[in-house]
C-alpha cells in the first residue's frame, strides 16, 4: 500500500484541504447552475409562449370529445350497430333519455355543433330533438323520434353521430385535405364545390415562393450596394432599409390600399402621364396582384440585411484578383462573387419564406377574396365559424409543410451555412 502511494504521489487539495477534482466538480456544477438560471425566463416564455401552443393545436386537431360527453351511453350502443338497417330500439330510447336530461344541455349544444361540420342539419335537427324529446315518455321510441323529424329515420343519421363518436378522430386532417368519410366510413374526396383548401395551401406555397424570388431580385443589388458605398452613403442607404421596421405593419399595408387603388396614386400618376386612359385603370387591388407587391415589399427588409451582412465580409479583392486573371466584369461577379453570397441567400430566402407562407394581415386587407391564403381560412375558422378543430389541423400541416421545406433546405444548401449576419 505504501508503494502505491509513493507511485501516485501526493494527493493535491484546496487551501481548505478539499481534493482539487472533487473542487472542480462542484464549481463546474455552480458554473453550470448559474448559467441555467441564467436562461430559465427565456424557457419558460419559449414553453408557455410556443411549446404549449404547438402542442395544444396538435392536441385540438384530433380531439372529438363532444359526442361522447353529451350521449355516452349512445355513443357506446351505436359502436356495437352493424350500420345497415336503422339502430335498435335500446339505440333510440338512450337517445331520448340523454336528450332530455337537462343537465346536458350545454354538452348537447357542442356535440350539435360538432355534428354539424359533418352535416349542415344537425345543429337544428339534434336542438328540435332536445326540446320535445322530455314530452315523449313511452316507447316506441323510434317511431317517435322519426314523428319529431323525419332525419331519425335515416339510416345515414346515425351513421354519422357512429363516426364522430370515437374520441381521437382524423376527420379533422381529411377535411383540411378535401376528404370526408362516406356512409360506410370510407375515405372519399368532397363534392366538387367543396375542395377548397388543397388548392389554398398550393396558392400559398406558390405566393411565398414567387414573394421569396422578388425579394431576393430587388434586394440583392440594394445588398450589394450597401456593401459596396463608402460608409456615409451606406449608411444613409441602411436608415431608408430599416425606416419600415420603424413603421406600423398596419400603416404600411393601408398606404398600399392607398396607391394601388383604383383611384390611387400609381393609377392617377400612370393616367396623367398617358401611359393608360381613364376608363381601363389597372387592377391593382383586392386581388393577388396587390397581395404580392405589399407582401413583397414588406418582406423586402428580412431579405436585404441578411444579404448584407454576408457581402460585407466579402473582401473587394477577390473581384480584382479575377480581374487581373483575364475575366471579364461579369463573368468574375457571376464565378466569383455570387457564391460566395450564398450563405446569405439561403438565410434571407428562407426567412421571407417562413414569413410569407404563414402571412395573415395583408392578404386580409389587400387580397380581398382572390388574394386570400390559407393562413386567411385558419383565422376564419379560429374568430368565425368556431371550427377549431379545422383550424388547428390546417395549422398542424402548415407547420408540417414549414417543417419539411426546412428540412429540403438543410439537405441542399445546409444550415450550417446559413448566416444572418
Amino acid at each position: 500500500m505504501a508503494q502505491m502511494t509513493e507511485t501516485a504521489g501526493p494527493m493535491i487539495t484546496t487551501t481548505d484541504g478539499t481534493p482539487l477534482k472533487l473542487a472542480l466538480a462542484r464549481a463546474t456544477r455552480r458554473s453550470k447552475l448559474r448559467a441555467f438560471l441564467l436562461v430559465a425566463p427565456l424557457l419558460v416564455f419559449i414553453v408557455l409562449t410556443f411549446i404549449v401552443p404547438i402542442l395544444d393545436m396538435l392536441t385540438r386537431s384530433v380531439s372529438n370529445t363532444e359526442v361522447q360527453t353529451a350521449i355516452p351511453e349512445t355513443a357506446a350502443l351505436l359502436a356495437e350497430w352493424d350500420g345497415r338497417d336503422l339502430p335498435p330500439e335500446a339505440v333510440f330510447a338512450s337517445m331520448v333519455r340523454e336528450l332530455s336530461d337537462g343537465d346536458r344541455r350545454r354538452d348537447v349544444s357542442r356535440m350539435a355543433a360538432r355534428l354539424n361540420y359533418e352535416d349542415g342539419g344537425f345543429r337544428s335537427l339534434l336542438n328540435k330533438t332536445q326540446r320535445q324529446a322530455a314530452r315523449i315518455k313511452a316507447g316506441p321510441y323510434r317511431e317517435a323520434m322519426i314523428a319529431v323529424d323525419k332525419d331519425w329515420g335515416e339510416t345515414r343519421t346515425w351513421k354519422i353521430i357512429q363516426l364522430a363518436s370515437p374520441t381521437v378522430t382524423m376527420s379533422y386532417y381529411l377535411n383540411a385535405v378535401d376528404l370526408t368519410y362516406d356512409a360506410n366510413g370510407a375515405i372519399v374526396q368532397q363534392p366538387e364545390w367543396q375542395r377548397i383548401y388543397v388548392h389554398l395551401f398550393l396558392k400559398t406555397i406558390y405566393v411565398a415562393l414567387g414573394v421569396t424570388l422578388a425579394c431576393l431580385v430587388l434586394a440583392y443589388p440594394i445588398g450589394y450596394l450597401l456593401a459596396t458605398l463608402p460608409p456615409s452613403k451606406g449608411n444613409l442607404l441602411l436608415i431608408l432599409v430599416l425606416l419600415p421596421f420603424w413603421t406600423s405593419l398596419l400603416v404600411r399595408t393601408t398606404s398600399w390600399i392607398v396607391l394601388l387603388q383604383t383611384n390611387g396614386v400609381i393609377n392617377d400618376t400612370l393616367v396623367w402621364l398617358g401611359v393608360i386612359d381613364t376608363d381601363n385603370r389597372l387592377s391593382m387591388i383586392y386581388n393577388m396582384t396587390g397581395t404580392v407587391i405589399a407582401m413583397t415589399h414588406i418582406l423586402m427588409p428580412f431579405m436585404v440585411l441578411p444579404l448584407y451582412s454576408v457581402m460585407k465580409t466579402i473582401s473587394p479583392s477577390y473581384l480584382r484578383a479575377a480581374r487581373s486573371l483575364g475575366a471579364n466584369p461579369l463573368v468574375a461577379f457571376v464565378r466569383v462573387y455570387v457564391p460566395q453570397t450564398v450563405p446569405g441567400i439561403g438565410a434571407g430566402s428562407i426567412l421571407v419564406f417562413i414569413l410569407a407562407i404563414g402571412y395573415y394581415i395583408t392578404p386580409a386587407l389587400v387580397g380581398g377574396q382572390d388574394g386570400q391564403l390559407i393562413s386567411n381560412f385558419i383565422a376564419y375558422h379560429m374568430q368565425k365559424s368556431l371550427n377549431w378543430g379545422l383550424a388547428a389541423a390546417l395549422g398542424a400541416i402548415l407547420l408540417a409543410g414549414v417543417m419539411a421545406m426546412y428540412w429540403l433546405y438543410d439537405r441542399l444548401v445546409g444550415v450550417d451555412n446559413m448566416k444572418l449576419g
